[in-house]
C-alpha cells in the first residue's frame, strides 16, 4: 500500500513502479476515517524547499498507519539537502517510525530555477534508482539515507533566503489572457484552490501546495510564474509532465471537484 502526492507525475510514476495498491493523499484528506493497515506501507511524494508538501505532513499527522514496515520515498530534481532528516522528524513527531527513507532523483519541475526542455534531456537513471529502491523494500531493508554536513548547510542557506518571505512566495503566478477556461488547471489542483469563473480560471490560493501542477498542465500555457527573488522563468514556453504518466492520471489523483 502506497500513499502518494504528485504534481507532474514523477512521484506517481515512482509509486506505480513500487506497488499496485495506490492511494492518492489529496483524495482522502477529507475522509473521517484515516486508519489503514498493511504489511508494508509507503509514502511517496516530492519535496518542496527540501520538505514534504504541507498536505502530506498533515496526512502523516492525522492518519493511523498500522504496519510492520513504513517507508518514505522523496522525489527531487536537483538538491535534496536535509529532506531525509526533515521527513524523519515529521514522522516521529506524529508518533510513527520510518523503517526506510530514500530519495529519488528525477526531473526538476521548479520553473524559476530550471528549463524544462533542458531537464527532459538529462538521463537521471530513474528506473535504475527505482529498481534499487524496490529491491530494498521487497527485502524489508531497514535504512535511513544519510544526510551530510553539506546537505544541512544547503538547507540552512535556503532557510536564510526565505526567512522573511511569506509562505506563498513559491506560488506567485498569474493567469494570462491566453486562458480559455478549459478547467484543466482546476482538475489537477490537489488543494482545490482553482475554479473557472466567467469562462476564465480564477484562484483563491488557499492551501496552495506550490506543486505547479496547474502551470505545467495548462494546454494553452496560460499560467505564468512571476519573478522570484529577481529571477524569471528559465523557459516560459516549455512545460513538463512525466512521460510515463497521462494527464488523466493526475486529474484522477488530484481533482477536488469531481462529481
Amino acid at each position: 500500500m502506497i500513499f502518494y502526492f504528485t504534481g507532474t507525475g514523477n512521484s506517481l510514476y515512482a509509486a506505480k513502479t513500487l506497488d499496485n495498491n495506490l492511494i492518492s493523499i489529496p483524495q482522502i484528506m477529507n475522509s473521517e476515517n484515516l486508519v489503514f493497515e498493511d504489511d508494508k506501507i509507503g509514502i511517496v511524494c516530492p519535496i518542496y524547499g527540501h520538505e514534504m508538501p504541507e498536505m502530506v505532513k498533515e496526512f502523516i499527522r492525522k492518519s493511523e498507519l498500522h504496519t510492520d514496515y513504513l517507508y518514505i520515498i522523496l522525489t527531487y530534481g536537483n538538491r535534496h539537502a536535509s529532506a531525509v532528516e526533515l521527513a524523519k522528524k515529521t514522522i516521529e513527531a506524529s508518533g510513527k517510525k520510518a523503517d526506510y527513507i530514500a530519495t529519488l532523483l528525477t526531473v526538476d519541475n521548479f520553473l524559476p530555477g530550471f528549463d524544462m526542455a533542458e531537464q527532459m534531456k538529462i538521463d537521471k537513471k530513474v528506473d535504475g534508482q527505482l529498481a534499487s529502491i524496490k529491491a530494498d523494500i521487497d527485502a524489508g531493508r531497514h535504512s535511513i539515507e544519510k544526510v551530510t554536513l553539506m546537505d544541512r548547510a544547503a538547507h540552512e542557506g535556503y532557510m536564510k533566503l526565505v526567512k522573511h518571505q511569506p509562505e506563498t512566495v513559491w506560488a506567485d503566478f498569474e493567469f494570462t489572457d491566453a486562458c480559455i477556461g478549459c478547467g484543466i488547471c482546476a482538475k489537477v489542483c490537489p488543494a482545490g484552490c482553482i475554479h473557472v469563473e466567467n469562462q476564465k480560471a480564477a484562484r483563491t490560493g488557499e492551501n496552495c501546495q506550490a506543486c505547479y501542477a496547474c502551470i505545467q498542465a495548462c494546454p494553452k500555457n496560460a499560467i505564468k510564474m512571476k519573478e522570484l527573488f529577481g529571477f524569471a522563468e528559465k523557459n516560459p514556453d516549455v512545460r513538463y509532465r512525466n512521460e510515463h504518466i497521462q494527464l488523466s492520471e493526475i486529474v484522477a489523483a488530484n481533482n477536488q471537484n469531481a462529481e
